[in-house]
């Protein structure tokens, strides 16, 4: 199980680094836009396809964040349906049915990415293929997929959270 630990961890680290990478091209993006139209009147005609590519890989990456945290929103609205001794039970189904999700999610996005692959789509503005900023799609419910399917199998493994309300400061 260190193992597994030692990997997930890699995977958060990752997406936070791809998190960061993408707010700071976001942002520089959109101050190099804002500025160039404060001094020469006209904007950057590439900022808006950029600074929506970063936004995309922002997203993303934040989504797997959130399930690294195990931060996700959900409904809470039938938490006291079932008794509470079934709660771990059933916190792990519901992390695979999360994962199967997820899975889903996965197979459909990298059907799209090969088909704009194929077509060889690329992006209006940059002229890149559009295939390589959809990739981040499958990455994403890839990574969420195995990270769910390990809270799942592994209990241990899902991040401490504290009550609502209690802080460590």
């Amino acid at each position: 199980m260190k193992f597994i630990e030692t990997v997930l961890n890699g995977l958060r680290r990752t997406e936070q680094c791809i998190c960061a990478l993408a707010f700071a091209t976001l942002v520089t993006v959109l101050f190099t836009d804002v500025l160039a139209r404060e001094i020469t009147g006209s904007g950057l005609h590439w900022a808006t396809e950029a600074g929506l590519f970063a936004n995309v890989l922002l997203v993303m990456a934040g989504f797997g964040l959130a399930g690294a945290g195990d931060t996700h929103l959900r409904p809470r609205f039938a938490d006291g349906w079932l008794p509470s001794a079934w709660q771990p039970l059933l916190q792990q189904v519901g992390y695979l049915l999360t994962a199967v999700f997820c899975g889903v999610l996965c197979a459909s996005t990298f059907s799209m990415v090969l088909t704009t692959a194929g077509l060889e789509d690329r992006s209006v503005q940059l002229g890149w293929p559009l295939w390589a900023v959809q990739a981040i799609l499958p990455l994403a419910f890839g990574s969420a997929t195995v990270r769910y399917i390990c809270f799942g199998i592994w209990p241990a493994l899902v991040p401490l959270r504290l009550p609502e309300g209690v802080t460590t400061g």
